[in-house]
């Protein structure tokens, strides 16, 4: 059965912190635990950032600044915030979880339980004893 997936404007509210629907509670567990889920987290992130900084990046190139130092501004401004998201990104993900109603710690687990299932995977093909 296929996961129900937000619309654009839900998946919008959603990146800026909104709750979803419970019918969308699937998902967000998806979201939080599939392969690209700290690439997931980042793009929140960044997202997130967006539109304060679009308007310093205007404010400081039409008030009379140099748009290299705006533009330099702009991007030590994403590489920071991308460093935060990244640093806080497994608790911030659990805690995400938790206001839809998983235990503490569900998506770790479910995450190691992901990479335990590969890891035997990857020995069973790879790993095996040399025949003689």
């Amino acid at each position: 059965m296929p996961v129900k997936r937000p619309n654009p404007a839900r998946w919008l509210r959603y990146q800026y912190g909104g709750k979803l629907p419970e019918r969308y509670r699937e998902w967000v567990l998806r979201d939080a635990t599939c392969k690209t889920w700290v690439l997931r987290v980042l793009i929140r992130g960044l997202i997130q950032i967006v539109p304060l900084g679009l308007a310093l990046f205007l404010g400081l190139g039409l008030l009379g600044g140099s748009w290299p130092i705006a533009a330099g501004a702009l991007l030590l401004g994403i590489l920071v915030v991308g460093r935060i998201v990244v640093t806080s990104a497994v608790d911030s993900v659990d805690a995400r979880l938790v206001r839809y109603g998983y235990p503490p710690g569900h998506g770790s687990a479910v995450r190691r339980q992901r990479d335990a299932e590969a890891a035997d995977r990857y020995r069973a093909v790879w790993r095996q004893p040399p025949q003689a």
